[in-house]
């Protein structure tokens, strides 16, 4: 089986392909607009907006994961979303017909349902409330689409919540930064729940989706339980890295105020800053996701919640 793996030079798809690497009845192509640290060598660089170069690249592919995205929460101009999550999806869909693949496991994320949702499933209402959220659920929607008149390909649809591990330096790794330097501020009561997948596990479904294949169009949740605080996180924190570690706290009022002001000031310097008022929303909203779907499919989850946890505690942070 030939699998191509579409934006696979990140930290999803480097952990990903890492894995596919060990099973020899597996070869793996990364399609990506940057090169690959880990896997210069079986990687081709090209924009998923570049409709030729794709078509010409999946040649021989029989299954291709589609993790290519703009995730950021400030990308400039928003038309960007839209273009790579949206149009990026239609073009590669448009490639594998040209090339007769018909399997296709896409990454789209829980922020197709808002925030503040009470642990919604796969059937839940769509809310998203960012372009991020709203660009995703258009995406599905071209792949809900496709599906209706392309009853013989296997679409499945994967919504992570938010993924963490080694080597990752998105929001949660930013986060345990704070907590295990002890400069870590509570924002609110600290006791809202969020939903967190280890990026081992989230790579070991992509694997049991490519073996397990069903016509159609499927949609999973995926999420690692149990969901933790903020407080347990500062807890777990200081107990994998044995040290007694407490957070400031101020009210969510006036972190929600401040980081208001960091918007008018990254407007003002035209600059990126790693504090935003829809970061703060974020950071205090509950965030719980049910994946129950995922769990009774027959996948078992290679590592418990807290081991993840501890190994990219110890991984970024060392242990004392």
């Amino acid at each position: 089986m030939k699998v191509t793996i579409i934006g696979g030079s990140g930290f999803v798809g480097t952990r990903l392909i890492t894995e596919l690497l060990q099973r020899e009845e597996i070869t793996v192509l990364n399609i990506d607009k940057n090169p690959s640290e880990h896997y210069p060598a079986i990687t081709e660089i090209a924009n998923v907006l570049d409709k030729d170069a794709l078509q010409r690249l999946l040649i021989g592919t029989d299954v291709v994961v589609l993790l290519a995205a703009e995730h950021r929460d400030d990308v400039s101009p928003v038309s960007l979303y839209y273009d790579v999550n949206v149009k990026g999806t239609q073009l590669v869909l448009e490639a594998m017909e040209a090339n007769a693949v018909k399997h296709i496991v896409f990454t789209s994320s829980v922020a197709v349902y808002g925030l503040d949702k009470e642990n919604p499933d796969e059937s839940a209402a769509i809310d998203p409330f960012n372009h991020y959220g709203k660009s995703k659920w258009q995406a599905e929607e071209v792949l809900q689409k496709w599906n209706a008149s392309h009853a013989d390909w296997i679409m499945q649809v994967v919504r992570p919540t938010v993924i963490f591990g080694e080597g990752n330096r998105g929001n949660v790794y930013n986060l345990l930064n704070q907590i295990a330097s002890g400069k870590f501020m509570m924002i609110g009561k600290g006791e809202n729940r969020k939903s967190m997948a280890y990026v081992g596990n989230v790579v070991a479904f992509i694997q049991f989706l490519l073996e397990n294949k069903t016509m159609g169009s499927t949609v999973y949740n995926y999420v690692d339980k149990p969901d933790f605080t903020t407080n347990d996180l500062v807890r777990h924190t200081g107990e994998a890295l044995g040290k007694t570690l407490s957070a400031r706290r101020i009210p969510y009022w006036l972190g929600m105020l401040g980081g208001y002001g960091f918007d008018v000031l990254a407007a003002i310097t035209r600059k990126k800053l790693a504090i935003s008022s829809v970061r703060v929303k974020k950071f205090c909203a509950e965030t719980q996701y049910d994946s129950t779907k995922a769990m009774q499919s027959g996948f078992q989850p290679p590592f418990p919640m807290e081991e993840g946890l501890r190994r990219t505690l110890h991984a970024e942070f060392g242990k004392s």
